[in-house]
């Protein structure tokens, strides 16, 4: 089970849920890979509502846009890259008009855990009402594109995109070799706030909304 948190609040409720599977009354047969980062940045407190199963299960709306704005979509970061994410999202509201929600995903795995198992049972029992893919849920009522950023490969977020509702661009750190200040790294990569504000507004020019 592999989670992938952004904040420390985060940690605690994926270890204590990690000691109760593993350890508890009824032990199931697995363990958890947590990845913790050594970059430093602030640790909020944990939000007033904190759906704490949704967190467990993979993703939760850490922050709603402040305000409605002329266009509006959704931002999906894991870990170390949470930060670019809020910076976008502001970066957005400021200079475009844009109103972006964040997404915490603290597992892009367990998402696509939940959505091949919902296919396979789908291809086993064709006579029974099909499930819904938890990240499908989640989005529903998300309105504009979604964009996903992480520090790893593109490939991770790709895992999710049968089951993202519209259109869906992910950000990521493909390829190897290149080392230099963390900052300099994610503009290379493109995984930097301007990076992911630039794949909004990309995103929603693809959706016919071009923003002035």
């Amino acid at each position: 089970v592999a989670y992938d948190p952004a904040f420390a609040y985060e940690i605690a409720y994926i270890v204590e849920s990690g000691l109760a599977r593993m350890y508890g009354e009824d032990p199931e047969n697995v363990y958890f890979y947590i990845t913790i980062y050594n970059e430093p940045y602030v640790q909020p407190a944990e939000p007033d509502g904190l759906d704490v199963e949704a967190l467990l299960r993979g993703i939760y709306r850490y922050r709603p846009a402040p305000q409605a704005r002329s266009h509006t979509a959704q931002i999906l970061a894991s870990g170390v890259a949470m930060p670019e994410a809020l910076r976008a999202a502001q970066l957005l509201a400021d200079e475009w008009d844009v109103a972006a929600d964040v997404w915490s995903v603290t597992s892009w795995n367990e998402l696509n855990r939940d959505g091949v198992q919902i296919e396979k049972q789908r291809l086993r029992h064709p006579d029974r009402p099909a499930g819904t893919p938890f990240v499908t849920t989640a989005l529903k009522d998300a309105v504009g594109p979604v964009i996903a950023v992480s520090d790893w490969m593109r490939a991770v977020p790709e895992q999710i995109r049968p089951w993202v509702p519209g259109t869906y661009v992910t950000l990521g750190t493909d390829g190897f070799g290149f080392s230099d200040t963390r900052p300099a790294a994610r503009r290379y990569y493109n995984t930097d706030a301007e990076s992911v504000a630039v794949a909004v507004l990309e995103g929603l020019a693809r959706d016919g909304l071009g923003v002035g």
